[in-house]
């Protein structure tokens, strides 16, 4: 399939995206499959629930390698036994089959997706700002 157009246009999103972009992009897949795998435990559709959980554990792994420990200390710290947990319950839900922690880690991806959206926003304006500002030869 690699000639989808669908792919090639994701494929060069992925490649040409910052940094804050392709972990928005990392929250929505999460969020997108974990989803699914809902859909799937719901109408007892084993494959789908098994596949999608297994890509979402796949992208907060993701996440968690994106981490970096030295820049990011007692916060990327937390936020790996975060996704450590998030993936815990996936796995949870994909072996017992059950909608409730599937609608934990939702929320908590949706939560974090959220604080890094006002994040990224904040630092945007900032830049923005410094920008604008020039410099003041005034003293």
């Amino acid at each position: 399939m690699a000639n989808n157009p669908y792919q090639q246009y994701k494929n060069t999103q992925v490649q040409t995206a910052n940094q804050e972009k392709l972990l928005l992009m990392l929250y929505d897949g999460a969020i997108k499959f974990t989803r699914s795998g809902k859909k799937g435990v719901e109408k007892e559709d084993k494959d789908l629930a098994n596949n999608a959980l297994n890509r979402a554990q796949s992208i907060i792994s993701e996440l968690r390698a994106t981490l970096d420990s030295d820049k990011g200390g007692e916060i990327a710290e937390s936020l790996d036994a975060l996704y450590e947990y998030m993936n815990y319950q996936l796995v949870q839900a994909n072996i017992k089959k059950e909608v409730e922690p599937l609608e934990e880690v939702l929320e908590m991806l949706g939560e974090l997706k959220e604080t890094w959206v006002e994040a990224a926003h904040n630092l945007k304006n900032k830049q923005q700002g410094q920008q604008a500002g020039g410099i003041n030869i005034e003293g």
